[in-house]
């Protein structure tokens, strides 16, 4: 099996998960617990998480390797990170400076990243019938491949924006789907809406709605849909932050915007399902 790409998802998506906050990532612990340490897996996961925190400057300053056999099935583990980051106070992005009318800009994800994978597997494997190493002739590779895509960290991107201090929020869209997770960021008395068919949404979300019959608020609250994090921004800003993005490589797409009310619309998705599903 292949087990290089998890350690590095697992750095990527905790150093997503605190420069939503403003913070820059110092030091990473890692936890593996499995039945019967094998080596060359344990290696395998261990270069994984090196390799992503030498990549973003992060220490990785050890680790717990714990084996209890009778508990876990062989050849399942349970691996698990800390990251320890550090931002001013009065620089703590919490989305109290957010306003009616600032735009939402959307940063494209790699793939599912690290969430939605229980629907994902019982579509592709039971309902569809697919193996592992089956070519997709949608997504242009296997199954696996399409699994194990990394989870894309958005720290290189982002962070000169922090520093210009050009955002008012930021959500990095994991659990919960789009639904769930803007409305963290957002002060009460505000609401977004979202404009469905802004932004490509990735093959692989089309082949899961469509094989899964997934409805619709099901899509949204489930998977980040193409969108891996959202940043927002005031309009007077929103040349400079693109500018910014553009030269960084990822290109930022604006979706949407902060309105009056709570939650999240989807602006006129076409009936039963999201546009760029069709």
């Amino acid at each position: 099996g292949r087990h290089d790409t998890v350690g590095r998802d697992l750095v990527h998506h905790c150093i997503n998960d605190i420069l939503v906050q403003g913070a820059r990532p110092l030091f990473f612990l890692d936890y593996l617990a499995t039945g019967r340490l094998e080596p060359e897996v344990a290696e395998q996961v261990i270069s994984g998480l090196a390799a992503a925190c030498s990549e973003h400057g992060v220490a990785l300053l050890g680790g717990e390797t714990a084996e209890m056999p009778g508990f876990y099935a062989d050849g399942e583990y349970d691996l698990a990170g800390f990251i320890v980051g550090a931002v001013e106070r009065k620089r703590i992005v919490d989305g109290r400076r957010v306003r009616k009318g600032d735009i939402l800009v959307g940063l494209p994800s790699s793939g599912l990243h690290t969430n939605g994978y229980s629907l994902a597997r019982h579509i592709f494997f039971e309902r569809l019938g697919l193996a592992v190493d089956d070519e997709v002739e949608e997504l242009g590779h296997t199954v696996g491949e399409e699994l194990l895509e990394v989870h894309r960290c958005y720290l290189e991107p982002v962070w000169p924006l922090l520093e210009k201090d050009l955002l008012h929020g930021l959500a990095h869209i994991t659990g919960g789907g789009l639904t769930d997770n803007l409305p963290r960021v957002l002060p009460k008395g505000l609401g977004a809406v979202v404009k469905v068919g802004t932004w490509d949404i990735p093959p692989v979300f089309r082949l899961l709605a469509y094989g899964g019959k997934v409805p619709e608020d099901d899509l949204w609250r489930t998977f980040n849909m193409g969108v891996g994090m959202v940043l927002i921004v005031d309009p007077k800003d929103l040349e400079a932050v693109l500018k910014i993005l553009k030269k960084r490589g990822v290109p930022g797409f604006p979706m949407g915007n902060v309105i009056p009310g709570s939650g999240v619309a989807y602006d006129h998705p076409p009936e039963g399902y999201p546009s760029g599903l069709r």
